[in-house]
């Protein structure tokens, strides 16, 4: 399990990020300044108002102080590759999914350790792990914005041979993704048990809260369809692999994924159910307005 913590789980997230950075061009974050109401709107509820509600709603559902705090870590992580391709199939704006998930993936090495010293100060209290904000910051630069830069240098110099290797390293990062998470249940299983009943319903209602709030705070700033489906999904779908991974380097037992670590990996199965009624849902409205469906022609 050592091996598990200290090697394996952050190269599996350094390949994942890879793959995400091989999707990526130079013009994804030039975009930022060319849709900056739209890129505003999906940053601001992606680094501020999702944590804002993680909390809230678990000062309404008591949760073990270990649990809840696995919950900040989540609401904490940005969008990923998942968020990208479920905006995809939901006709969404694909170009500001893109573009919020590479800049939210650089910041977050930045705003995920300083955010969680603070939850895990406040939810844990004497429990507390010792939290060193420099080391993990340079952690999660080194398996997270390195590859990813890795990534889009790669796509920028050669983007034959990013074609060349799309499918595999994507098919890769998927079978990574899906042992990481079925790792994070296994080692906890216990502890699954024994809180599945408070914590599953939380995960659900938080993804599907923030699923319509993502859509329907974008829609009053007057965006369009495609765009307002693209920041659902970004603020909805956060990239669990990452919650995950934070757990273990916080917890640094070198023994089993934390409990820390379990809130995302539950999530990593349950977002699929709430974003495939979400897809849906884009998906109908869209062909029922034939201005929706321009608009997805247009974006």
């Amino acid at each position: 399990m050592d091996i598990l913590l200290k090697l394996f789980l952050p190269l599996s997230l350094a390949f994942i990020m890879f793959s995400l950075g091989i999707t990526l061009t130079l013009q994804d974050f030039k975009r930022v300044v060319q849709m900056p109401r739209a890129f505003s709107v999906g940053m601001l509820g992606q680094l501020l108002l999702l944590p804002a509600i993680a909390f809230l709603i678990l000062q309404v559902v008591e949760l073990e102080p270990a649990m809840a705090f696995g919950v900040m870590l989540l609401s904490f992580a940005p969008g990923g590759v998942t968020s990208n391709m479920l905006t995809r199939f939901s006709g969404g704006s694909v170009a500001l999914a893109v573009s919020l998930t590479a800049v939210t993936s650089v910041l977050c090495v930045l705003t995920v350790p300083i955010f969680s010293a603070a939850a895990a100060d406040y939810f844990l209290g004497a429990a507390m792990p010792k939290i060193d904000v420099t080391a993990i910051g340079i952690s999660m630069a080194l398996i997270t914005a390195v590859p990813v830069a890795l990534g889009v240098a790669v796509n920028h110099l050669a983007p034959s041979f990013t074609s060349a290797i799309s499918k595999a390293v994507s098919l890769v990062a998927s079978v990574l993704f899906v042992v990481i998470v079925l790792g994070a249940i296994a080692t906890n299983w216990s502890v699954l048990t024994a809180n599945i009943l408070e914590l599953g319903p939380v995960l659900i209602f938080l993804n599907v809260v923030m699923l319509l709030i993502g859509y329907g705070g974008a829609k009053m700033m007057k965006l369009s369809h495609p765009d307002s489906v693209a920041i659902a999904m970004e603020v909805g779908v956060q990239n669990a692999t990452l919650g995950i991974t934070v757990g273990a380097l916080i917890a640094m037992s070198g023994e089993a994924l934390p409990p820390y670590s379990l809130a995302s990996g539950i999530y990593g199965i349950t977002m699929y159910g709430c974003a495939f009624l979400f897809i849906l849902w884009a998906r109908r409205k869209a062909k029922a307005h034939p201005e929706l469906r321009a608009q997805n022609e247009l974006s």
